[in-house]
């Protein structure tokens, strides 16, 4: 469903989640409002500031879609010429990157962006940075506690689930019997488990469609493709498939050429520019993608810029940034790839 939307996509969607849009000046010296609230709010803007220097820290970027993290996060701050940002190598070995972002606390940043290769292993870093006073913003991956960080902001991989599973509902909901098969993520990850739920909880609409089998890959070109051979050995004929993942999904999409299937539909996740691609060619199988936006880490500089002003958000009436957001995950297919093809990632 491309028309979903809601108040908290429009705000913190992945259309326009920069300082124009996220952070934009709530008011302006022709206001009719005179309420103290609507004059007096310090909200963010693009005008230069106070001075912010913010810690980045996340992971190794070895998939796509972490690489498109770390290239937000430069971007972004390259467009403040009041930030100064302190980015670190990243790592998926927690001790290293707990020694990183050590690193970051004991330089005396203003501000860190934390997205923890493991929230849980990480919690006690967070925790560490928010009692020397260093405000922290929780991208992604979420610590144990809210004590470990100022704001979280990230996506909604049950959302995906669900967004997913109502765009398959709806192309199929004249087919009686349908049925649909997933392609899922690592099976250890919470994420993976919320997908897998979103998908499951949005199919009990539709009493037609039934999930006939499930497979887990690695978030891998090659396990992708593993996994998919394995399912199109197993299932001669079905009408959908979830792939959680379009890295994972080139390798899938391979299995699929391979195999010479083409009585299907299916649907990726994350955003990816060769899903984007392959869905405005339309000449393939691929007729979909639930987003996972990487644009949410230039988001998250635009909060943590903001934290380390002392400023709000434009739109908002509170005086503070939120402590929590959560990003929409449209669904992009043919009918509007044009206007998210800029926010796929390669």
């Amino acid at each position: 469903m491309p028309e979903l939307t809601s108040r908290r996509g429009l705000l913190f969607g992945t259309a326009a989640v920069g300082a124009g849009a996220l952070l934009a000046g709530c008011t302006s010296n022709d206001s009719k409002d005179e309420s103290p609230a609507a004059n007096d709010q310090p909200a963010a803007d693009d005008k230069p500031g106070k001075e912010v220097t913010i810690g980045f820290a996340g992971p190794q970027a070895d998939h796509g879609w972490l690489n498109a993290i770390n290239d937000n996060a430069k971007n972004r701050a390259k467009k403040y010429s009041d930030v100064t940002l302190e980015i670190t190598e990243g790592s998926n070995d927690t001790a290293q990157q707990i020694g990183q972002i050590e690193t970051l606390i004991n330089k005396k940043v203003d501000v860190l962006v934390i997205l923890p290769a493991d929230g849980k292993a990480l919690t006690q870093v967070g925790l560490k940075a928010m009692r020397a006073g260093i405000p922290v913003v929780n991208l992604d991956r979420i610590f144990n506690t809210p004590q470990a960080y100022r704001c979280w902001i990230g996506g909604d991989n049950y959302g995906m689930g669900l967004n997913a599973g109502h765009y398959i509902g709806e192309k199929l909901k004249g087919k009686s019997n349908a049925k649909v098969i997933e392609l899922a993520g690592l099976d250890n990850l919470e994420l993976t488990k919320q997908r897998t739920k979103g998908f499951d909880d949005a199919l009990k609409n539709y009493p037609n469609i039934r999930k006939v089998a499930r497979q887990a890959a690695e978030f891998t070109v090659e396990s992708g493709q593993a996994k998919m051979a394995q399912l199109l050995q197993a299932q001669s004929s079905f009408d959908a498939l979830w792939n959680h993942d379009d890295d994972q999904g080139v390798g899938a999409l391979r299995a699929i050429d391979q195999a010479g299937r083409d009585d299907f539909l299916m649907v990726g996740g994350a955003g990816a520019k060769s899903a984007m691609d392959a869905i405005k060619a339309d000449n393939s199988v691929l007729k979909a993608t639930v987003l996972y936006p990487p644009t949410m880490a230039a988001s998250a500089i635009d909060l943590a810029r903001a934290l380390g002003q002392g400023k709000g958000i434009g739109g908002l009436s509170e005086f503070e940034i939120p402590a929590s957001l959560t990003l929409y995950s449209a669904v992009v297919d043919k009918t509007n790839v044009d206007q998210y093809m800029s926010t796929g990632f390669k």
